[in-house]
C-alpha cells in the first residue's frame, strides 16, 4: 500500500488534501524521463530558454494571488507576504532573461594556443530538496538559473507544501518547458537517499536544517555528487551607538518578524551597545506591540500562525530552557496551538538556546554589549555564518570590519535579504556554495577548459 501525505491549514486546522507517494516504479519513470529530456534540452538555444523564462514570469504575475493563497493555506504565510514572494520569483526570471546569455558565454583566454577558452556546459539532472517557509521562492531561485544553464530539475519539497510543489511543476509545463524538464517527487527522505545514489542524478542542492544538510552531504559525498547547501542561520543584528533608529526601526522589526519569523536569514540575535540600549528596546517593543496579528487571509495581517504546531512547541521549549538559565521575558511569550506571540527576551547570554541555536519563529533575543568591538565579537560567536547586519551612521568605520565578519553576507543599514543580482549563501554550519547572480547559475555547470593548438 502506498504511503501518503496529508496537508493541513495551520490556522484553521482543516485538512486540505491527501497525496499518494510516488511508487518505486513512478520514481524510476520520473528519473528516466528527466534523463531523456536533458539530452535535448541541453542543446536548446539560450534564446529559447530565456523566452520560456518570460512565459514563466508572465504566469507568475498573472496568477500571483492564486499562488499566494495556496501558500497561505498550506503554511500560514500572510497573504500580502505571499504575493510579494511570487512577485520576487517573477523578478528573478527578469534578471536571468537579461543576463543568462552573458553569464554562460564562452570566456576567451589568451594563451600560446591558436584558441583557448572556458566553456560552461550543463551537468544533467539536478535534485533539489526544499523547505516550506518560502514555498515558491526557494524553489524558483534554484530552478530558474539551473534550467536556464541547460540542466533539468527534480524537486523534493517539504511534505506540508506538497500542493505548492505540484503547482510549481504545473507552472513550468504551462510556460512551455518540455515534459520532464522540471518534475516533483512525492516521497520520503529515506527514498531520497537512494535517489541520490542513482547515476542519473548529477548533483544535489538542499535548503534546510543543519541536520538535514549533514545527512545529504554525507550521502552525496559517498556517491561523489556535488552539493550546494543553504542551511540554518543565527544572524546577528548589531545596533551601534550612532544608529538612526527613527529611520531604520521598521527595517529592524521586519528583519525578525517577516514570514512569522520563519526565515534562515532573519535577525535572531539583537546585539545592542549600552549607550543606545534603552532607547532601542523602547522603540523596538512599541513597534512589535503594534504588529497586526490575525488570519493570514487578511491583507492587514502581518503576524499569523507558524507553519505547524510542532514548530511553535519547539520554539517554546527553546525559550523555556533559556529562561531557566536566567533570560527574562520583556514582552510576549504566549503560545496557542500553532500561534506564537511576537516575543522579546532580554538578559540573554551565550550559553542559552536562544543565543546558540537557530530560533525559527517570532522571538527576538536582545543582548547588551559595551561597545562596537564587543558587538562584533559577540556577533561572530556562532557556529552559523549566513549573514550579519549592522546599523550605524559611521559607514566608513564599518568598512574596516568587513573582513572580520565570517559570514556569507554583511548588510549595513539594511536587513539581510536575497537578491537575484547578488550571490547568496553561507559559511560554517550555514552551508556552502552560492545561489543567485552569476555565481548561482555557474554552480551546476561543467567549467570546461578548451585548448586548440596551432
Amino acid at each position: 500500500m502506498k504511503k501518503s501525505i496529508t496537508t493541513k491549514n495551520p490556522y484553521t486546522g482543516q485538512v486540505l488534501k491527501e497525496y499518494q507517494y510516488h511508487s518505486k516504479n513512478d520514481i524510476e519513470n520520473i528519473l528516466n524521463t528527466s534523463d531523456k529530456t536533458f539530452e535535448n534540452w541541453k542543446k536548446t538555444d539560450i534564446k529559447h530558454r530565456t523566452d520560456l523564462l518570460q512565459n514563466l514570469a508572465n504566469l507568475l504575475e498573472q496568477h500571483k494571488e492564486k499562488y499566494a493563497k495556496l501558500m497561505m493555506e498550506e503554511m500560514g504565510k500572510p497573504i500580502t507576504q505571499g504575493i510579494a514572494e511570487v512577485e520576487k520569483c517573477a523578478k528573478l526570471c527578469d534578471f536571468y532573461i537579461a543576463n543568462a546569455d552573458h553569464f554562460l558565454a564562452d570566456q576567451i583566454i589568451e594563451t600560446e594556443a591558436k584558441e583557448s577558452f572556458i566553456s560552461y556546459d550543463p551537468l544533467g539532472v539536478i535534485l533539489s530538496i526544499m523547505p516550506w517557509n518560502y514555498p515558491l521562492w526557494q524553489v524558483f531561485r534554484f530552478a530558474v538559473p539551473t534550467l536556464t544553464a541547460g540542466n533539468v530539475g527534480l524537486l523534493k519539497h517539504a511534505s506540508n507544501t506538497t500542493g505548492s510543489a505540484l503547482e510549481i511543476e504545473n507552472i513550468f509545463i504551462e510556460a512551455g518547458y518540455p515534459k520532464g524538464c522540471f518534475q516533483t517527487l512525492l516521497t520520503d527522505h529515506e527514498t531520497i537517499e537512494s535517489i541520490i545514489g542513482n547515476k542519473i542524478i548529477k548533483a544535489v542542492t538542499l535548503t534546510g536544517s543543519e541536520k538535514a544538510g549533514r545527512s545529504i552531504a554525507e550521502v552525496a559525498g559517498k556517491n561523489l555528487k556535488k552539493t550546494v547547501l543553504e542551511l540554518g542561520g543565527n544572524n546577528a543584528c548589531i545596533i551601534l551607538d550612532d544608529a538612526n533608529l527613527d529611520k531604520y526601526i521598521d527595517t529592524i522589526v521586519k528583519a525578525r518578524m517577516q514570514n512569522n519569523g520563519q526565515s534562515c536569514i532573519a535577525a535572531k540575535r539583537f546585539i545592542v551597545t549600552e549607550n543606545i540600549y534603552d532607547e532601542f528596546l523602547e522603540m523596538f517593543t512599541k513597534k512589535i506591540e503594534g504588529l497586526t496579528i490575525g488570519n493570514p487571509d487578511s491583507k492587514d495581517t502581518y503576524i499569523s500562525v507558524m507553519a505547524k504546531q510542532g514548530l511553535a512547541e519547539e520554539l517554546e521549549n527553546q525559550v523555556k530552557k533559556s529562561l531557566e538559565k536566567g533570560a527574562v521575558i520583556h514582552y510576549g511569550n504566549e503560545r496557542k496551538n500553532a500561534y506564537y506571540q511576537p516575543t522579546i527576551i532580554t538578559n540573554v547570554t551565550s550559553n542559552m538556546p536562544i543565543f546558540e541555536e537557530e530560533t525559527f519563529g517570532p522571538v527576538a533575543a536582545v543582548i547588551k554589549v559595551k561597545d562596537k568591538q564587543e558587538a562584533f565579537k559577540t556577533a561572530a560567536n556562532s557556529r552559523f555564518g549566513l549573514g550579519t547586519m549592522v546599523f550605524s551612521e559611521n559607514i566608513k568605520e564599518i568598512y574596516d570590519d568587513i573582513s572580520n565578519v565570517p559570514d556569507g553576507a554583511l548588510f549595513i543599514n539594511e536587513m539581510v535579504k536575497s537578491d537575484p543580482r547578488l550571490p547568496f549563501g553561507g559559511t560554517k554550519a550555514s552551508g556552502y556554495g552560492r545561489e543567485l547572480s552569476k555565481e548561482g547559475i555557474l554552480e551546476f555547470v561543467n567549467i570546461k577548459t578548451v585548448y586548440i593548438n596551432k
